[in-house]
């Protein structure tokens, strides 16, 4: 007899996609790679729509539930403005969104696509109608970025992922330091990229926004593997130190959602599930991903299950 498969940490939604290009009350190519948060027990997505120019903006979505029976803004909530902040001549893309308690305000920050490559963008809005761009933070290339919801010895902390010129470098997971959330500095390597035949070698990046846990800051980052057929995402998990994000104290060797479900595997850009936002109902974590560059899909999990998978599938760094 073969051995049954391991449980799966995170159970897909039975009525994944939960939004599609349809859903949108106007035309849009496709609707993926949402950033996630809960505001006064509702959530929102902030789904990022691809146009059918193949230029993205931002739109927001609104759910009681969290599941279904979106309430989605009747046109694009953030669209690019290249007139006032050229860095987005082509568009915005992958919002990650921190709520700060300090400022009580939520910031978002998102891939802006200059002229001259992708780049880290920041802004922040306290109604989720307005909001402020403070502008890029990071040159290109550069994306994959979150903000960590406070500071740490007084300094703002922002996890992102550049990409050198000489690609046998590797695309490895950064960090970097700011005191007034412009000037960044201390820039150092958070996680890298493994080698070799691993399902994260080469190129990784970071997913959702950090996530504080009791037993640190829990991580989610994609990796990205080059295959005969063409790239292949995959999600795996890492744990950061409470009080200093720069040390890793887990990283997981599995990866823990990969894409199996013909969703997942056939759209826009094939074999891809990638997540830019989650939230935290109770103990119940929900995982907001982009399933092949198209579709808006969720899987859901148990932090305190998640904690402990950590424990015995991962390395200590």
């Amino acid at each position: 007899m073969g051995r049954a498969s391991p449980p799966e940490l995170f159970q897909r939604h039975a009525d994944n996609p939960i939004l599609t290009a349809r859903d949108l009350p106007y035309a849009a190519n496709t609707v993926f790679n949402a950033g996630a948060t809960i505001v006064n027990g509702e959530t929102i997505l902030l789904l990022r729509v691809e146009d059918r120019r193949g230029l993205s903006h931002l739109t927001v979505a609104r759910s009681t539930n969290g599941m279904s029976g979106w309430n989605i803004d009747p046109e694009p909530t953030f669209p690019a403005r290249p007139d006032t902040h050229p860095e987005e001549a082509w568009g915005v893309e992958d919002p990650r969104i921190t709520y700060v308690e300090e400022q009580k305000r939520w910031y978002v920050a998102y891939t802006a696509y200059s002229r001259g490559g992708p780049l880290v963008s920041l802004a922040w809005t306290e109604d989720w109608k307005n909001f402020t761009r403070l502008g890029p933070v990071m040159a290109p290339e550069d994306k994959d970025a979150a903000l960590f919801p406070m500071r740490f010895d007084g300094r703002w902390v922002l996890i992102h992922r550049p990409v050198p010129g000489q690609a046998h470098f590797g695309a490895h997971i950064w960090i970097s330091y700011s005191p007034d959330l412009k000037h960044w500095g201390d820039h150092q390597i958070l996680l890298r990229a493994r080698h070799g035949g691993w399902w994260d070698a080469n190129k990784i990046g970071l997913s959702p926004q950090p996530l504080l846990t009791e037993r640190g800051w829990l991580l989610m980052y994609h990796g990205v593997r080059m295959t005969a057929a063409g790239c292949l995402y995959r999600s795996g998990l890492a744990l950061l130190d409470r009080d200093d994000p720069r040390k890793v104290l887990r990283r997981s060797r599995e990866w823990v959602m990969a894409p199996t479900t013909p969703y997942e595997r056939s759209g826009d850009v094939s074999d891809v599930v990638f997540s830019c936002g989650w939230t935290l109902v109770g103990d119940e974590l929900r995982v907001y991903y982009g399933a092949a560059d198209t579709t808006m899909c969720v899987a859901t999990g148990r932090l305190s299950e998640v904690l402990d998978w950590l424990n015995d599938h991962a390395d200590e760094a």
